[in-house]
């Protein structure tokens, strides 16, 4: 163990582990699988840093996210350890030295993003390595129980099969203990091996101030008034809001700017790198802000509109007072934004007519069923993200078993001509590559690759020809790009009951949805406490503590907050709805939409089938946004 305290001095400058380090890195240096459940800005991410420093093999690490990677590669790169990422941002010549780099083991860090996996390229080049450890950052991402499920990491327990990586390391600053045993099941991690440490942090003052929303703009400008100098985000639900609330600042003379997911990549980088530096005191952003920040001195968390849940305000206060020094999370609280944030989940439930319309298509499927997913959201007005989780459930229920994913386009722009490329084969691989060329369909850049055309010509398959192009890629001969995902799922039942089954997949959303109904519900619960705020945030997350008032809370110094709706909307009648809807129903008088497409439009909720008929574009679009949704469904009925 002497080896790994020297490295911890020598990559990262500390005489000693922070609480929980050692017992991960201790489990993984000895060849077990480890969870690491630590508050955010705690040392998850040098648990498997330090480790891989340490491990014979190269160390994957599976992000949500392009800006947590960015984030953990510029802080290794820092600690001199040799890491690296592969993302769509890096040109084929960039891609292929780290390839080589990886190969030669030069490189000890390899980070992805969960979606790399499909990619045909990048799983015959992994297969060709030897990985020791396989890291999953916000690992809650894996639970159905967690408050950011994300179907794609459903899988990463099948990839560790595949390319036979033997330990795991799991990683969250979020999960309720339903959750822990969830994801620690999945990976067969023994409870010995999962370290968590307390959630409270005391230098964390939380504060739960009610505000009118017509006057909350105000109360956040004097609120921020004493600290200009200061580093504060402040976070709300809605673009729109960003840019509102951060030229209101600014009126106020307080420099402030807004940052959300709408904006070019330039502009965010721009404002990114202000905050870091302390030219922006001030962020206003959307949750597409924080993931993977790690500045040390941000005095203030504000959210100026409600959290999605009590692991999102947990995790976004979280980047307050990283340094150790008092910080304030403050909410101005009402319960006028309840709406949105329920909104949000009743858009992603499928309706039964979608999952109806995807059992009938694999039933005509043969034994092999494949699925383009913009297309099939399309064709069964299923988001993209419930329509993953569908598939999910399938696999699940032993209906369809998931083979491989392919590119249905490839195309290519010549760096060196096609006769300077056949040139330097010889033989058979000479002919298959003349092949590739004659046989696809050139314009004036572009050449677009015929499978068909070419496996009729010459003896060969489309894995050879893929293999073939990413070649030429690597070695700098042509610039490839690969469009139009293909998954490609194997049938293993068909002659189910197309009615039952669907009511069942409609019936786990269901649950799912009162689930997100609920979170939302306990949130509320949890901001109205009587109790401390500070213990109430500790008990949900499973943390046992021997006290029970922190002090410095608002409900420990000024009792409970009282949250209620400050803006009184009109009474909804059923001949206003009838009148909203007129617009729609005059656009689309020749198809028949269920009541809750007409709510969803009603209530500015997007859904495939919206974009086709152009709905935003059509009077009453979003009309009774500040709805709940279940009341104008019901009123619809």
């Amino acid at each position: 163990m002497s080896s790994v305290k020297s490295s911890l001095k020598n990559y990262f400058g500390f005489d000693a582990f922070r609480p929980g380090q050692e017992k991960v890195v201790n489990a993984l240096l000895a060849g077990r699988s480890s969870a690491a459940i630590f508050p955010t800005g705690s040392g998850k991410s040098l648990c498997y840093q330090l480790a891989a420093l340490h491990l014979p093999n190269l160390t994957l690490v599976v992000s949500p996210l392009l800006a947590l990677i960015s984030d953990q590669l510029e802080s290794m790169e820092a600690s001199g350890i040799p890491a690296a990422r592969i993302d769509s941002t890096l040109n084929h010549k960039e891609m292929n030295q780290i390839r080589d780099e990886v190969r030669s083991g030069k490189i000890k860090v390899l980070m992805v993003s969960v979606e790399r996996f499909k990619n045909e390229s990048f799983r015959r080049f992994l297969s060709g390595i030897k990985v020791s450890m396989l890291v999953v950052d916000e690992a809650h991402c894996i639970s159905e129980w967690g408050h950011n499920f994300r179907p794609d990491y459903l899988k990463l327990p099948e990839y560790k099969l595949q390319f036979n990586i033997s330990q795991v390391l799991l990683l969250t600053a979020t999960a309720t203990p339903k959750v822990i045993e969830d994801m620690c099941k999945k990976f067969d991690i023994a409870k010995d091996d999962v370290a968590i440490t307390g959630f409270y942090r005391e230098n964390l003052h939380l504060s739960v101030i009610p505000a009118e929303e017509s006057k909350k703009k105000d109360v956040l400008a004097k609120l921020l008034l004493n600290e200009r100098n200061d580093s504060v985000i402040v976070y709300v639900t809605l673009q729109k809001t960003a840019e509102e609330v951060a030229a209101y600042l600014r009126e106020k003379e307080i420099v402030a700017a807004a940052y959300h997911a709408g904006m070019n990549n330039i502009d965010r980088e721009a404002i990114q790198n202000g905050f870091m530096n302390g030219h922006i005191p001030v962020i206003v952003a959307t949750i597409a802000f924080g993931m993977g920040i790690d500045k040390p001195d941000i005095r203030h968390v504000v959210h100026y509109d409600l959290p999605k849940s009590i692991e999102s305000y947990s995790q976004e206060i979280g980047r307050a007072g990283r340094d150790g020094q008092v910080s304030k999370c403050s909410l101005l609280g009402n319960l006028d934004g309840l709406n949105v944030l329920e909104n949000f989940v009743y858009g992603d439930t499928p309706e039964l007519s979608g999952i109806k319309a995807l059992l009938g298509d694999i039933q005509k499927a043969d034994n092999r069923w494949e699925v383009q997913s913009l297309k099939l959201s399309g064709e069964t007005n299923i988001r993209m993200l419930p329509l993953k989780t569908l598939l999910v459930y399938l696999e699940m229920e032993g209906i369809i078993k998931p083979l491989f994913s392919y590119f249905s386009t490839y195309r290519f722009k010549n760096v060196l001509d096609n006769d300077a490329i056949i040139a330097k084969f010889s033989g058979e691989r000479a002919n298959f590559i003349k092949a590739i060329f004659e046989h696809s369909q050139k314009a004036r850049t572009w050449t677009t690759i015929d499978f068909d055309a070419i496996m009729a010509a010459f003896p060969t398959d489309r894995q050879r020809i893929v293999a073939a192009l990413d070649y030429f890629n690597e070695q700098g001969f042509i610039y490839l790009e690969a469009k139009q995902m293909i998954e490609v799922f194997e049938v293993l039942q068909s002659n189910f009951d197309v009615d039952v089954l669907a009511s069942t997949i409609h019936q786990k959303f269901a649950i799912r949805e009162e689930a997100e109904v609920k979170r939302i519900n306990d949130m509320v619960e949890f901001f109205g406490s009587a109790d401390c705020l500070s213990k109430t945030l500790s008990t949900y997350f499973g943390e046992d503590t021997s006290w029970e008032k922190c002090g410095t809370c608002s409900v420990c110094k000024n009792g409970a907050a009282k949250l209620q709706k400050t803006i009184k909307l009109p009474e909804l009648k059923p001949e206003d709805v009838k009148a909203h809807l007129s617009a729609f129903n005059q656009a689309v008088k020749d198809r028949d939409f269920s009541p809750v497409v007409l709510t969803r439009f009603l209530c500015g909720i997007h859904t495939p089938v919206f974009s086709k008929i152009k709905a935003s574009s059509i009077k009453g679009y979003g009309v009774l946004e500040h709805h709940r949704f279940r009341e104008v469904l019901q009123m619809i009925n």
